[in-house]
């Protein structure tokens, strides 16, 4: 018997309302533990809050705990809201290893996640947030060459081809691998620009903080998750392990997931850009000494073609019309490209992190037991 797909419409949601409420009634099938972090001055498009949902399966003192977010970059996070809701709809929720626990954050950027836009109300990465602000803020000179070409006036083929030529010269001169970590790494230079990092701490940087001091003090032991899309094959999980290589963590990321995920990574086919200010780095430093392995875990979608998109977040932002037929158009195109409304596309994805999470906790049950023996 051929085993049917999964019902992709039991864990995904149409909005960040729709998401909150299944993910909340999904915790409440499994027994979790509720707690909510409430914006305390903004508001979502419909006037409703805009909170981060934190749930907790199993002992909070449990040695081994797993962290699990979604919505890191906001509209991603209808897919990482149903990667966490799919796994605790399937029966590894019911059969929690003794020893482990699981904490789920849902939607750390509330604001990207409700207003459909990657970034927070400032318009900063949140995954380029996590640096030192009490140091120099990291350079990225090149970014200044692509930058004034970034946001056409209008939104027109014309207009979008002056940036594409910039971006074309630039590769010319700088490599693919020059360009991509130009894009990617991170710039704290340009407060209307692509993946920019901020001038200080967001709100959901500072609320992770305060999640990660209310919850995890009893943890030993941490495995972290950080779902995303846009990097990898269609509907193809992609993993970004930034525990050091040659490590013991990074080690004991490769025995959870596999070697083929975990080493040499080269996302789109380029050499890893030096990303900055990543959501790992700060889970690493707000645990001290406690050892962490995990990943941010991507689902691919458009390849290099993300690229278009990224632009037409920044423009849909700071240079539309409030509102029209062809706004309402590009809006949709936008969220296609982080969340594919592909039915295929769902089904695979979302069994994909229902294992992909399972190997997870049973990597954190082995470690808790070899590092106890």
């Amino acid at each position: 018997m051929v085993a049917l797909p999964n019902d992709f419409t039991r864990s995904f949601a149409l909005d960040y309302d729709g998401a909150r409420v299944k993910f909340r009634n999904a915790a409440n099938d499994v027994g979790a533990a509720l707690t909510t972090y409430t914006h305390p001055a903004l508001k979502g498009p419909n006037g409703q809050d805009l909170c981060i949902d934190v749930a907790r399966l199993g002992d909070p003192r449990a040695a081994s705990q797993l962290v699990i977010l979604s919505g890191t970059h906001g509209l991603e996070g209808l897919s990482g809201s149903a990667a966490q809701i799919g796994w605790m709809q399937s029966n590894f929720a019911r059969a929690l290893p003794r020893g482990v626990s699981i904490l789920f954050v849902h939607a750390i950027n509330p604001y990207g996640f409700a207003w459909g836009t990657r970034t927070t109300e400032n318009n900063v990465d949140l995954n380029r947030n996590f640096i030192d602000f009490s140091t120099p803020r990291p350079g990225n000179p090149g970014y200044a060459k692509l930058y004034p070409h970034l946001l056409p006036e209008d939104w027109t083929p014309a207009a979008l081809q002056i940036y594409a030529d910039a971006v074309e010269a630039f590769k010319d001169a700088h490599g693919d691998d020059g360009l991509f970590d130009t894009l990617a790494r991170g710039q704290y230079d340009f407060p209307d620009g692509s993946n920019y990092g901020g001038s200080g701490r967001e709100w959901s940087n500072l609320t992770l903080e305060t999640i990660i001091a209310d919850h995890l003090g009893a943890a030993e032991r941490i495995g972290f998750i950080d779902w995303h899309t846009g990097i990898g094959d269609f509907g193809e999980s992609f993993f970004l392990c930034f525990n050091p290589e040659g490590g013991a963590l990074h080690a004991e990321a490769v025995r959870w997931w596999g070697r083929d995920r975990i080493f040499g990574q080269k996302p789109n086919n380029f050499a890893r850009p030096n990303y900055q200010g990543l959501v790992f780095h700060g889970m690493t430093r707000f645990l001290g000494v406690r050892p962490m392995v995990g990943a941010v875990i991507e689902f691919g979608t458009r390849g290099t073609k993300v690229r278009r998109a990224l632009q037409l977040d920044l423009w849909l932002k700071f240079k539309a019309e409030k509102d029209s037929e062809r706004v309402r158009m590009l809006r949709a195109d936008l969220h296609d490209c982080f969340v594919p409304v592909s039915s295929h596309w769902r089904e695979e994805t979302t069994e994909q992190a229902i294992s992909i999470t399972q190997q997870a906790v049973e990597g954190l049950a082995s470690w808790s037991l070899s590092a106890a023996a």
